[in-house]
């Protein structure tokens, strides 16, 4: 018999990832083109960009809780590719939109609804996905993969997409479009994969059972209390910055835009590294270490502006992007080892609903903290202190974390019998 080399992670997950890759590509298109047609085309207000920037986030808190049970009963092969059709038609509408002068606010925020619903969809089936067609021992490999391909399109999404808007106005939303028309087919060239499993239980008892799992498993519970915590204070950081670049440090369009590309290519290096780091250290040790540091690096922005502003810009998000893919490499495997292939769904879908779900009120609340310092602090000032407390909320995700690494090492057979008698106990 001849054994797969280890370097290689097989037919399946190279589809998977070469229509991941380009779809990650032509989201970063998206991204940029849509406020842009807002702005420019639309003369949309900031209250209307923000409204339709929001409806990224709603399939979070509607949609994650159901998209678990139902994955976890339909096809996740089909169901992965439905999503891609879906998202290909939502984004095709806005250009067929505006050549046939119909294009409006509620459209787009719409059209941008839908392509997140299918989003909540498509990432369930994902982290199903990639268990299924990837041997166990390979999946922080995988996954590094994955995230080094999301941080390229990180780095080279922007400038492709505005090169692409300048060639092609709203038609660039047509490579979008023909990105999830790849992705789409890689899935039906792989291999079947994921067929419905045969579950127990009304679609609401799979809806609470995904909540129990995840809290009841001493792993998962610190893995969950880890994210929400950071995600408390994660968005608070994201969403100051640059109202701190522009306004407080006077920072151009074009020095925060290349500052930022650095944060993408520390992603990146995190990413290639995160497989070494982790073998060497263990996965929950690196994720733990990994959440502190991510947070801390942050506070590296304070020494603007006594040194120049885009350098200190680029180094924080530079180390800040390092540590950000060390910590979604070893997040994943760590709650797969502790979970059956037939309760991943639910499990997933329930963990993305509580920790994501907090994201848009912490940007809310980063942004309603700087409106009200700025008066007795001015705006510089405002922003860092709004930064600061983030940072140090975002800082707590270590201590949940931090005994990750020995659950894992003591009682992998616990968990699995635990997670088979809590779905035996269910009604």
């Amino acid at each position: 018999m001849r054994l797969r080399a280890p370097e290689q992670l097989g037919r399946g997950f190279n589809l998977f990832w070469l229509g991941k890759s380009i779809s990650n590509v032509g989201d970063r298109v998206t991204v940029f083109v849509v406020p842009t047609l807002m702005i420019f085309v639309l003369h949309a207000s900031a209250l209307q960009v923000g409204i339709v920037a929001m409806a990224q986030y709603l399939g979070i808190p509607l949609l994650g809780p159901v998209a678990g049970v139902l994955v976890d009963r339909w096809d996740k092969r089909l169901t992965l590719l439905v999503c891609d059709l879906v998202r290909l038609l939502a984004v095709a509408v806005i250009p067929l939109a505006y050549w046939l002068d119909f294009l409006s606010t509620p459209l787009l925020f719409c059209c941008v609804a839908t392509v997140s619903g299918a989003t909540i969809f498509f990432t369930v089936g994902y982290l199903v996905a990639v268990p299924a067609v990837v041997e166990k021992e390979h999946l922080v490999r995988a996954y590094s993969r994955l995230e080094g391909s999301g941080s390229v399109a990180e780095v080279s999404g922007p400038s492709i997409a505005a090169a692409l808007y300048s060639a092609l106005g709203t038609a660039a939303l047509l490579v979008d479009a023909a990105s999830y028309l790849v992705s789409a087919a890689c899935f039906r060239w792989m291999r079947p994969w994921g067929e419905r499993t045969a579950v127990q239980g009304s679609v609401w008892q799979r809806l609470t059972l995904g909540f129990r799992l995840n809290w009841q498993d001493p792993v998962l519970r610190r893995v969950v209390l880890a994210a929400i915590t950071l995600n408390s204070g994660g968005p608070v950081f994201v969403t100051v910055l640059p109202v701190l670049a522009y306004r407080g440090l006077g920072v151009s369009v074009g020095v925060f835009g290349a500052a930022m590309s650095a944060g993408a290519v520390g992603a990146l290096l995190g990413a290639l590294l995160a497989p070494r780091i982790s073998a060497r250290f263990g996965i929950g040790r690196t994720l733990a270490w990994g959440l502190l540091l991510h947070c801390l690096v942050g506070l590296g922005v304070l020494a603007a502006p006594a040194l120049p502003a885009g350098p200190v810009i680029a180094a924080t998000m530079g180390a800040y992007g390092f540590f950000m893919s060390c910590i979604n490499v070893c997040s994943a495997p760590a709650r797969q080892s502790r979970m059956s292939a037939q309760h991943q769904g639910v499990m997933h879908a329930a963990f993305r609903t509580a920790t994501w779900g907090v994201i848009p009120l912490a940007a809310l609340a980063g942004g309603l903290a700087v409106s009200l310092l700025t008066g007795p602090l001015g705006v510089l000032d405002a922003a860092r202190w709004t930064m600061v407390g983030g940072t140090l909320l975002a800082a707590c995700s270590f201590l949940p974390a931090l005994g990750v690494q020995s659950r894992l090492d003591a009682d992998l057979p616990k968990a699995v019998d635990s997670v088979t008698e809590l779905a035996e106990a269910t009604p």
